[in-house]
């Protein structure tokens, strides 16, 4: 689970990237647009990331392996 925390880690990173490049003054519309798809589907992999590591735990709760939740 550590390679999903790193990558989670990373994506974030990424999108903070992407925000401050989307807050320059000077960033051209079809450049803002660009960066804009980049974050949403960087954004869409960390929901689904947190989504299957929250089920992981529900699972392991329910069959008594560990109380994570």
């Amino acid at each position: 689970m550590a390679d999903k925390v790193m990558k989670l880690e990373e994506s974030f990173e990424q999108l903070n990237h992407i925000l401050e490049e989307l807050e320059k003054p000077d960033v051209t519309l079809e450049n803002s647009f660009t960066l804009y798809q980049e974050g949403m589907k960087l954004l869409k992999s960390c929901n689904d990331s947190i989504d299957k590591v929250e089920k992981e735990l529900i699972v392991l709760s329910e069959n008594g392996e560990a109380n994570e939740l």
